[in-house]
């Protein structure tokens, strides 16, 4: 019997009950990261109309200070792989923390716009760090047993943080009484908003303290007994097993296809037809709009009329119905497929932005919406976010992990998250002029997006529920 199937026989890869708190516990801890991930991508929506008072500036130039941060987020997730490979997985997570820090103290005390621009850049690069330092280490720590749920800890932890970084500047504008200039602490609210991240990037950084190397890492530098040692405090299993686990890691890491940018090209359009399906994911993703309620729903609302306090009341509702359609996608991404799924969100988000872009369309009467329009509004912005948090929130990346071939995966996973920065930047910054435009015409756009996306998937996208990674093709 060979040293891997004693090693599965044996049981190696599913934690002991002894190991199963602490290797949750260490998940968690990555995790955290997620939760800055969500937290910094959102926190800056209880901010944008105090930025654009306090500088003077037009949507055009306000659109590219929340924008801007995308572009860090794309450099970070760009070389976030090559830093963890070069000094491991626990150093990456505390650079991620320290710029995570550095980026939440320079937003909450900046100079003037410039330096505001500078330090979104900088907790972009941290975003960018995290989306992709976390899964995979909770990947490479996780016994296979449990590794799909762990690794779920990653996106649950990224709409917490959006969720509760909505209801501290709930909180924050409360208490400066509705104004989000109003003085706390020595400080505009809003910086005050912003600095607050500081907490979890600090409670991150300790963590990173408190949790082990990854044993793949550990094993790609020679450290051998230090590997030894990480796999018996997360998987258990005697001696033999612990010695056939790091052999049978150390052959898969040799025998593993290093993919390039060249292993995509091929076919009539440059890349290959997969590669295409993976980048026509991620744009469709975000091309309906999704992070304009994010980033900018205190803003949308503000701007029909409602209260500042209910506004950002209203952005905190959804960010729990984000939750709420996060866990309903996590419960039926097995169950019904993946596919079934990301049509039923399509057809939702159709019906949900449709009828925002109707309402919208109404004459503003005293500076607000009709109460029917209003409260249409505001109820399918819920049903938007609803319908795709339980299916292209949850699906695109599930999908993306899972549709290319082994020797395309790494490679085309990167081009395609490459594109979904993009496509994010591109409504991120467009959103401000085209809602001082005409805000019933943007949502007819993001309502043509998600109507296009049902024939995109019904054509393109295959199944990949239940089907091993090899079978990809």
């Amino acid at each position: 019997m060979t040293s891997t199937a004693q090693a599965q026989k044996s049981g190696a890869g599913t934690a002991h009950p002894d190991h199963l708190g602490h290797v949750i516990f260490i998940a968690a801890a990555a995790a955290m990261g997620g939760f800055l991930f969500g937290y910094d991508s959102s926190v800056i929506n209880g901010a944008v109309e105090a930025i654009r008072g306090r500088y003077g500036i037009g949507s055009a130039a306000l659109a590219q200070v929340i924008a801007i941060a995308l572009i860090g987020c794309a450099i970070g997730a760009a070389t976030a792989g090559r830093i963890a490979d070069r000094i491991g997985r626990i150093r990456c997570m505390q650079i991620a923390a320290v710029l995570f820090t550095i980026s939440a103290v320079g937003s909450a005390l900046p100079f003037a716009l410039w330096d505001l621009a500078l330090w979104r850049v900088v907790g972009g690069f941290a975003i960018g760090m995290a989306s992709v330092i976390g899964p995979a280490y909770i990947a490479e720590v996780a016994p296979p047993a449990y590794r799909g749920r762990l690794g779920s800890f990653q996106q649950a932890a990224i709409v917490v943080g959006i969720a509760i970084s909505q209801l501290v500047n709930w909180g924050l504008l409360n208490a400066a009484g509705g104004d989000q200039r109003g003085k706390l602490m020595g400080l505009e609210a809003w910086q005050v908003m912003l600095g607050v991240m500081v907490i979890p990037a600090v409670l991150y950084g300790l963590l990173s303290f408190a949790i082990p190397e990854s044993p793949r890492f550990l094993i790609s530098v020679g450290r051998h007994e230090r590997a030894r040692e990480i796999l018996a405090e997360v998987e258990g299993g005697d001696s033999a097993v612990l010695d056939a686990r790091v052999a049978e890691i150390e052959q898969a890491m040799r025998s593993e296809h290093k993919s390039s940018f060249r292993d995509l090209l091929g076919g009539g359009f440059f890349f290959k037809p997969i590669v295409w399906v993976g980048i026509g994911l991620s744009v469709f993703q975000q091309f309906v709009g999704i992070n304009v309620a994010f980033y900018y729903s205190s803003t949308l609302w503000q701007s029909v009329g409602v209260d500042p306090t209910d506004s950002f009341f209203y952005s905190f509702t959804t960010s729990i119905i984000n939750i709420v359609g996060t866990v309903i996608a996590m419960i039926f991404v097995d169950r019904i497929g993946r596919k079934p799924l990301a049509l039923i969100g399509s057809v939702g988000m159709v019906v949900g932005l449709a009828l925002e872009a109707w309402a919208f369309s109404y004459h503003l009467i005293d500076g607000k919406l009709p109460a029917a329009q209003g409260w249409t509004a505001l109820v399918a912005a819920h049903v938007f976010v609803l319908f795709f948090a339980l299916s292209w929130g949850v699906v695109v990346w599930v999908m993306l992990g899972e549709m290319f071939p082994n020797k395309l995966r790494a490679a085309a996973l990167g081009v395609a998250a490459s594109a979904q920065w993009i496509a994010n930047w591109a409504i991120t910054a467009s959103f401000p002029s085209l809602s001082d435009w005409n805000l019933s015409a943007t949502y007819v756009i993001y309502t043509v997006f998600a109507a296009l996306s049902i024939p995109f998937v019904l054509k393109f996208v295959k199944e990949t529920k239940g089907k091993a990674l090899e079978e990809m093709g």
